[in-house]
């Protein structure tokens, strides 16, 4: 959730009074908004920064808020987020049938516990959890929170161990790579422990590797985070690589370094696929993985709002971290950052996962991977983009569980390709950047905005960030005539640009900048056309700074 500030309503007034341009205003304060739709509301103005006095009709706010949201991009076309944007009917008569239910009011609603239970139970045995362990697990606002209770649980047990062996608890650290999303870094702020942001390359698939890890663990190292599906390029960290570096570790130290999985989008769609993750396991099939996160509002095909968290057993979630709580009329056992949440995504959940079984999930995630490797090879056969995403790219013998296809051996699926999310990661190739230099891919994000598409344009982690990629993340809602329409205008975008030999923005912005020939030809005015630029367009490091927010 982004921060907002209190906004003055007497300062708007002051300016507004200042340039006469509230020369309607009837005694009320702050910036108004005049609704069309009543005679009521062409006589009253509506504060929009402080609460009126008197109301207005249901129809007049309605409408105005209406309108405002018209402003907003379109779900579906939202390229930019992990997230779905799309359930169907009955799931959506569910949700609504049950959106006044609170999640924390287990005594109150108990069938609705129930199937939180069943939704952790399936997700357990869906992640391989081994006979004779007790799993346990809870649902989450996301997997932001997901991840900080991973994270907290590694500590808590990293403290009790050190204690026992009396030693000092003050310098915990965690592993990551750079390409980690933000809520990774914010558990290791808020939490107070060190994060060990690893440097991420182009070798390595731009995402964390084993031997970065063997480099820099000890014994203050509470875990490692390892990620299956990186936000920026939908690559999967090699899980079981890193397992095998921690036994090593472990062997020789005698230090156990347990893996937290954030499997946020990875969860719903390794477990279905035929490719899964190739040949190598990431799940607690490996006995290194104590807990794993996964986000029902994301490949779980939930709205927004819906997290889990599993332990592969509840050995792992240490004791004082549960608290009981007899509030409401009963007892019930709790470890969440939150308390009141809706409890109607996890009906959802439930229904999605009774409703498709494991046969329907497959179809959805391989159709997504489908689409997105049609999208990927598209764009490279244009000549003008290439893919630092791979799953495009044929599987290398070993990749691909030949086992899972058993029916669809005769067709092509995700095992025939290299294992990863249905994300298309891809920039102007070299060649296409030599001959037109003025082209920049921040264009050609604005101008798909332009056509209701939102696909960012942001540069690699930190050690890559010289290079910068347009990414789309390709939904369940993309439909194969949707995807169509997109490579049309983006061939019908990047045509646009191609034509136009100036400062490219130009094409968005006639007029505010004159072509003058003598900036296009003369000599000796390439540093000043590279000023104006530059200054046109924003450049710097603006994109290399910071956190990494990378849209999930």
């Amino acid at each position: 959730m982004s921060l907002a500030r209190h906004v003055d309503p007497e300062d708007i007034i002051h300016h507004l009074n200042d340039n006469g341009n509230h020369s309607r205003n009837r005694g009320h304060q702050g910036p108004h908004l005049t609704p069309y739709s009543s005679a009521y509301a062409s006589q009253r103005d509506i504060p929009k920064y402080n609460i009126p006095k008197e109301g207005a009709p249901a129809d007049t706010v309605y409408s105005m808020i209406k309108d405002e949201l018209n402003l907003d991009g379109r779900p579906t076309l939202n390229l930019a987020s992990f997230v779905n944007t799309n359930m169907e009917e009955r799931a959506e008569q569910l949700m609504m049938e049950n959106m006044v239910k609170n999640l924390s009011d287990n005594d109150e609603y108990p069938a609705m516990l129930t199937m939180s239970e069943r939704c952790i139970s399936i997700l357990a045995h869906l992640w391989g959890v081994q006979k004779g362990e007790k799993a346990i697990g809870a649902p989450t606002v996301g997997s932001s929170e997901a991840i900080h209770l991973g994270g907290l649980a590694m500590k808590r047990r990293w403290q009790e161990r050190r204690k026992a062996e009396g030693k000092d608890t003050l310098k915990p650290n965690i592993l990551m790579g750079a390409n980690a999303q933000v809520a990774l870094e914010k558990f290791a702020r808020y939490f107070d422990v060190e994060a060990r942001v690893l440097p991420v390359s182009a070798k390595h698939g731009f995402h964390l590797d084993a031997e970065s890890v063997r480099n820099n663990i000890d014994e203050n190292t509470i875990g490692v985070f390892v990620i299956l599906g990186s936000t920026y390029t939908g690559h999967y960290e090699p899980v079981e690589d890193i397992s095998k570096v921690l036994d090593e570790f472990e062997k020789k130290t005698g230090h156990d370094i347990p893996i937290h999985v954030d499997a946020a989008s990875g969860g719903f769609i390794a477990p279905f696929t035929y490719a899964g993750t190739g040949d190598k396991k990431w799940n607690f099939e490996l006995p290194r993985v104590k807990s794993i996160n996964t986000s029902g509002h994301k490949y779980g095909l939930v709205s927004a709002g819906l997290g889990w968290i599993i332990w592969r057993d509840e050995s792992y979630l240490p004791k004082d971290l549960i608290f009981e709580l007899h509030y409401l009329g009963g007892t019930e056992q709790s470890f969440t950052l939150n308390f009141s949440r809706p409890g109607a995504q996890v009906i959802v959940q439930y229904y999605n996962l009774i409703h498709l079984g494991f046969n329907g999930y497959r179809e959805v995630m391989e159709n997504c991977l489908a689409n997105a490797r049609l999208l990927s090879k598209s764009l490279e056969a244009t000549g003008w983009y290439t893919c630092v995403s791979e799953i495009h790219k044929p599987a290398g013998k070993g990749d691909g569980d030949d086992s899972k296809q058993q029916e669809g051996e005769q067709k092509i699926t995700s095992a025939n390709y290299i294992p990863g999310l249905p994300v298309v990661a891809f920039h102007l190739t070299d060649q296409f950047k030599k001959k037109y230099p003025h082209i920049k891919q921040e264009t050609i994000s604005v101008l798909m905005r332009a056509r209701q598409w939102i696909i960012p344009n942001y540069a690699l982690p930190p050690n890559e960030s010289q290079t910068e990629i347009l990414r789309v993340v390709v939904r369940n809602s993309m439909s194969f005539d949707l995807l169509d329409k997109l490579v049309t205008d983006l061939v019908q975008v990047t045509e646009q640009l191609m034509e136009h030999d100036e400062i490219d923005m130009n094409t968005l912005v006639r007029g505010q900048y004159k072509r003058t020939p003598k900036l296009r030809h003369a000599e000796g005015k390439e540093k000043e056309k590279e000023k104006v630029v530059e200054k046109f367009m924003g450049q710097g490091k603006r994109m290399e700074e910071g956190i990494h927010r990378s849209v999930c």
